[in-house]
């Protein structure tokens, strides 16, 4: 009967010292989310670093103003938040994107469209505005252009901006078409680079998002962006994969602003036609 107790206490023990560590397990779980929690803004002390496109529509200089939709946009999140948010200006997208991927930077202000593909490897932000693909080319001495739809690009070359998703979406079309469309990657240059390029005669046609085109266009009316290349997209803003705490802490965030009439006027002077 002894042994029987003993051995029935020793199950037991085990029992319990098997229940007492889940429950340690857990808790360290539960502190370490806790933890995370606190400093889903800042990583260290250097605040909330956010590569952002050097481009009109998203961040621009002038004189000594600093200005640019998505800029002004993070700058009122980071107010409302009480956050520091530090910016660094990129002109490729590739660049912006390798930082992210290093832990360099928190999350990445570019055109960079939501698509099944990316978010396969990215998170995204609730959509900041809704975008598609232009084709720039120059206009003919008589006003008419030499690309009127898509069949019209079989076998000639399109630049792109090195890593951007419109690649993928030119090469489909290729497919679409039934004929050969040369996708050429830009390494060094962002999109405005690339208009610049083709309002210079340098290359003959490159492909942006409309919106931002249209700005650039203002100043250069010997060019046409007036046929598209795809559907309209979600455009947001990039975080890592693995950072789903900030991610939706900015979604929560961005969603508060968006109601505030300080958003709306940023908006409509940003956007509206």
């Amino acid at each position: 009967m002894a042994a029987f107790i003993r051995k029935t206490v020793k199950k037991g023990s085990m029992a319990l010292y098997v229940v007492l560590f889940s429950v340690v397990v857990i808790a360290m779980v539960m502190l370490k989310d806790c933890e995370h929690g606190r400093n889903i803004v800042n990583r260290d002390n250097d605040g909330v670093i956010a590569a952002i496109e050097y481009s009109p529509l998203s961040f621009y200089t002038y004189e000594d103003t600093l200005g640019g939709f998505s800029y002004d946009l993070l700058r009122m999140i980071a107010r409302h938040a009480g956050l520091e948010m530090k910016f660094q200006p990129m002109v490729t997208l590739s660049v912006s994107l390798e930082k992210l991927k290093k832990g360099e930077c928190r999350i990445v202000s570019a055109e960079f469209p939501v698509t099944k593909e990316n978010k396969e490897e990215y998170l995204f932000s609730e959509p900041i505005y809704i975008d598609r693909q232009v084709l720039v080319q120059r206009k003919q001495p008589d006003g008419s252009v030499a690309v009127k739809s898509s069949l019209d690009l079989a076998k000639d070359t399109v630049w792109v901006v090195a890593g951007s998703s419109i690649r993928t979406r030119l090469l489909n079309l290729s497919h679409e078409i039934g004929d050969t469309i040369f996708v050429m990657q830009d390494a060094e240059y962002g999109v405005e680079q690339l208009f610049l390029r083709v309002a210079a005669g340098e290359i003959r046609h490159a492909v942006m998002n409309e919106r931002m085109a249209k700005k650039m266009v203002e100043r250069y009316p010997d060019i046409d962006i007036s046929t598209g290349i795809g559907f309209s997209q979600f455009q947001s803003w990039v975080m890592q994969k693995n950072d789903s705490v900030f991610c939706d802490s900015i979604n929560s965030w961005l969603k508060t602003v968006k109601s505030t009439a300080e958003y709306q006027a940023l908006y409509n002077r940003y956007f509206s036609d």
